[in-house]
């Protein structure tokens, strides 16, 4: 496989605290890549790093060949490259949803507006939501704004989508749309990095597994060894707090 994205002794602090401590790790096109670890391990932290939106103290990011930070690489067409889904939607609530959608299009890809909605109708038909274009992120329940803000993403035509906890503000009716969205872009072969504690989820759809802890990576493996044989304790006992923790969630619906 090729390697789509590779970081190198990624090292940030914020305040004096280490919150990335010589952080490697790659990417192959077409992967999907699940970072798990309890709070404050520094994981929204990595994958906001790799596209630009926080800067770095110290190590290397590469995307392809082009190494992010480089002066002779332009950031914003790297970001056109990488779609972001934030866990707070990050939509803005005085646009409706065809606009929300278009926006980037046509001030970051300067597309003509039938062009644009014409792509923000075809995403939001993917996510399920063609019926809510004249809607408002007020008028829309948590998971439908989630799936507005994939659609958003999607509407760039990334090469690489970035989750960061897309579940964790939603309530227990709104997740299962949101996976089944993420779960049709894995079968589509989008590569993908997912920072999520849905652990049924990421133990399906996950190729490999980073479990960080303290700003470190300590474990990385298969969905399989990693659920199944942690050779960390620290692991272990972090897969069986988060099944303990499912075991007494409601059952995921669609919404």
């Amino acid at each position: 496989m090729t390697t789509f994205l590779e970081t190198r002794n990624l090292t940030k602090c914020y305040q004096g605290q280490t919150v990335l401590d010589d952080v490697s790790m790659t990417l192959d096109e077409g992967e999907v890549k699940g970072i798990m670890g309890p709070s404050g391990a520094g994981k929204s932290t990595l994958i906001r790093c790799l596209n630009g939106l926080v800067p770095i103290d110290s190590g290397e990011i590469y995307l392809g060949e082009k190494r992010l930070g480089d002066k002779h690489t332009n950031m914003d067409k790297v970001r056109s490259r990488i779609g972001f889904v934030f866990q707070d939607f990050n939509l803005y609530t005085h646009l409706n949803v065809r606009r929300n959608v278009t926006i980037a299009l046509r001030k970051v890809q300067h597309m003509k507006k039938a062009d644009a909605e014409a792509i923000a109708q075809q995403e939001l038909a993917r996510v399920g939501l063609q019926d809510k274009l004249e809607a408002y992120p007020a008028e829309l329940s948590g998971g439908q704004q989630q799936r507005v803000s994939i659609a958003r993403a999607l509407a760039m035509k990334p090469q690489l989508m970035l989750f960061d906890e897309p579940t964790s503000a939603l309530d227990p009716e709104s997740v299962g749309g949101v996976l089944r969205v993420m779960r049709e872009l894995v079968q589509e072969g989008m590569t993908m990095i997912i920072v999520s504690h849905e652990m049924a989820f990421i133990q399906a759809v996950a190729d490999d597994i980073v479990f960080m802890v303290d700003g470190r990576v300590l474990e990385e493996g298969t969905s399989e060894q990693i659920f199944e044989q942690p050779k960390n304790q620290r692991t272990r006992e972090f897969i069986r707090g988060l099944a303990t923790e499912a075991a007494g969630a409601p059952a995921e619906q669609d919404a």
